[in-house]
């Protein structure tokens, strides 16, 4: 079965790996595999070759001030309703 990666991931665990092992310079690993140097500079740099998360750590809205977001969560809890209720 095949590695699921994000959308816009463009290098895999083996050629993570390959880049993390690899002597040859930024330019040549870049030409070869396709990618640009930056990102082999980037998986050079990492001590591990999983994805960090991306994303606030802490998800909140940027429209809705903290009590709105309570009042609406507390209400679509009491009515047991979805956020992409209709009727």
């Amino acid at each position: 079965m095949g590695q699921v990666r994000h959308g816009s991931a463009t290098t895999t665990h083996a050629v993570r790996t390959a880049i993390q092992r690899s002597r040859a310079s930024l330019a040549q690993l870049s030409n070869e595999l396709g990618i640009n140097p930056k990102t082999v500079a980037k998986w050079r740099k990492r001590a591990t070759v999983e994805d960090m998360k991306t994303g606030p750590t802490e998800p909140r809205s940027t429209v809705l001030t903290e009590a709105e977001e309570a009042a609406i969560v507390a209400f679509r809890r009491h009515t047991l309703k979805s956020l992409n209720c209709r009727k």
